[in-house]
């Protein structure tokens, strides 16, 4: 789970970006149609059905734009093109910008912590 003073360090660094920080990580909430597929359904077999599900990624663009390529199919994730519904700042956007290997660790850390709280989580 990430913890207190990872979240005040996120903070910090929003407020004051090194030049060179311009990767970001995202989460896209996906529609509940996705566990019709099985891939995706085996992948999260302790998911709780009452939670959203997600889609967890790393970018070096904004999120938004990053969104909107998904929605286009450029270089997209099948899930998060066909089922995915909208961004989710509130679970990310206090984390960005980072440099790039953060974003790839907490990409995965993002996920796993979704998925312990009982998401069905799709990681790129």
């Amino acid at each position: 789970m990430i913890t207190a003073d990872e979240v005040f360090a996120a903070k910090e660094r929003k407020r004051n970006p090194p030049a060179v920080w311009h990767h970001n990580v995202y989460v896209i909430e996906l529609d509940p149609e996705v566990l019709k597929d099985r891939k995706f359904r085996n992948a999260n077999p302790d998911h709780d059905p009452a939670t959203p599900c997600f889609y967890v990624g790393a970018t070096g663009m904004s999120p938004t734009m990053r969104f909107i390529n998904h929605q286009r199919g450029y270089k997209s994730n099948r899930y998060a093109k066909k089922y995915g519904r909208r961004l989710r700042p509130d679970l990310f956007e206090f984390y960005n910008p980072m440099p790039y290997e953060a974003a790839l660790t907490l990409e995965a850390e993002l996920a796993e912590a979704l998925r312990e709280d009982g998401h069905a989580v799709w990681q790129a």
